[in-house]
Order: structure tokens, then sequence, then C-alpha cells
């Protein structure tokens, strides 16, 4: 039994502090309580589907910037497609991160939005990876059959 409480305090203090730092928003406490038994796998895959969802559009950003002549409508679409499945999900510092980005869409201001897209693909891959870790404790927990404690 030591084990499991052990793992659920651990996932508590995870889960706080990705609160905590930023990483996640209350979206994400949301995603968590429409899961339920008849579909245990939700959070992950709404959370799968915003990372294929973003590296498809980092990788076109990538292309799109790297154009002679940079077409910022279509950098901006990109971007704001960004900020609303980031903020879908609750990553808060991508969806910060976004709302400059879009800023210097605006103005079209290519080191601006340069120095965006390397922002953001940093904390996509940062909370990409936070939030790995958490599915990863949250089967531990589930393998150790102890219940995944609610905030």
């Amino acid at each position: 039994m030591e084990g499991v409480l052990q793992l659920q305090r651990q996932l508590i203090d995870y889960t706080t502090s990705l609160y905590n730092e930023g990483f996640l928003d209350d979206q994400f406490t949301q995603l968590q309580q429409l899961q339920d038994e008849s579909n245990p796998d939700f959070v992950v895959e709404v959370v799968s589907l915003f990372f294929e969802d973003s590296e498809r559009l980092l990788n076109e950003l990538s292309k799109a910037l790297d154009q002679q002549s940079v077409d910022f409508k279509k950098v901006d679409a990109h971007v704001h497609q960004l900020k609303g499945s980031s903020s879908s999900i609750g990553a808060q510092r991508v969806q910060r991160i976004c709302i400059a980005f879009r800023n210097y869409c605006e103005e079209k201001n290519i080191e601006g939005c340069l120095k965006s897209l390397q922002q953001v693909k940093n904390e996509y891959s940062l909370v990409k990876n936070k939030l790995e870790s958490l599915f990863k404790l949250q089967q531990q927990l589930s393998a150790a059959c102890g219940s995944i404690p609610m905030e």
C-alpha cells in the first residue's frame, strides 16, 4: 500500500507544480473532469491530438517563415490555430507566446516572428515532456491499483 500512497503524493505534487509554474491552467482541470469510467483515456487522447496538431503547425510555421517573401496572413492563421489548440488543453505558456507572435505577424516583423517561433517551440517541447511525465505517473498509479487522486 505504501507504494500507492507514495505515487499518489508524487502525482499530486507534480500536477500542482505544473499549475504553479504556469504550464497548465484551469482548462486542463476541466478536461480532467470530463474523463470518467466510460472514457478513461479521454485526456490522453485529447492531448495526443494537441501534440499532432502542434507539430504540424510548427512545421508549417518554420516553412512559412523560411520563404523569401513571408506571407504574414498565412503565418498568423497558423499561430491562431496553435493558440486555439493550446488554450483548449490549458497549455497557457504556449498560448501566451502565440499572443505576442500574432502581434509580430500584424506588424510584419520577421525578427519578432522568428524569435516567437523559437520560444513557442521551446515551450511546446517543455509542456509536451511535462504532460508525458504526468501521464506516465498516472499509468504507474493505475498499475499499482491505486485510484488517481483528483485535486
